[in-house]
């Protein structure tokens, strides 16, 4: 179904770019892929929304914040990801999925699998739930979990 087009959740890209216990995982899954991986316009709304938590929870300090910012920023423009738009379409899917009971997945993360449904790619995330309820929707989906995971 996907080819080579790969979808990456938040879940899957934070650790990308602060330390986390996925993080190794991640960048080896990274390294052996040929840019661009897709992305949502919607995870640069959630990347933002995890930046100022970071902040507002002393995690992180407003210039690290800025820094991690520009560096998504500085990528994105590079060409390592390609944002996509999130559309109707996707709201009318992820409603049909959501009405039909089948899965436990919640609002966002039933648009971020619309989003990879509609451009025919592999999922790649690190949530556990939302890799399965891909999986039971029909998806090709990939699951990185925590480095210190058997």
């Amino acid at each position: 179904m996907s080819g080579d087009k790969v979808y990456l959740d938040t879940s899957a890209l934070l650790p990308y770019y602060r330390k986390e216990a996925a993080s190794q995982r991640v960048q080896a899954f990274l390294d052996t892929l040929r840019p661009p991986v897709l992305l949502s316009d919607l995870t640069r709304v959630e990347v933002a929304s995890a930046i100022a938590r970071w902040v507002r929870m002393e995690e992180i300090t407003e210039p690290q914040a800025a820094l991690l910012e520009n560096t998504f920023a500085q990528d994105a423009g590079a060409g390592l990801f390609l944002l996509r738009p999130v559309t109707t379409s996707h709201y009318q899917q992820a409603e049909k999925w959501l009405s039909a009971r089948k899965t436990p997945l919640r609002t966002i993360d039933a648009l971020h699998v619309a989003c990879c449904w509609s451009l025919r790619a592999r999922l790649v995330t690190c949530d556990s739930i939302m890799h399965q309820a891909a999986i039971t929707l029909g998806l090709e989906s990939l699951l990185l979990s925590p480095d210190d995971a058997k």
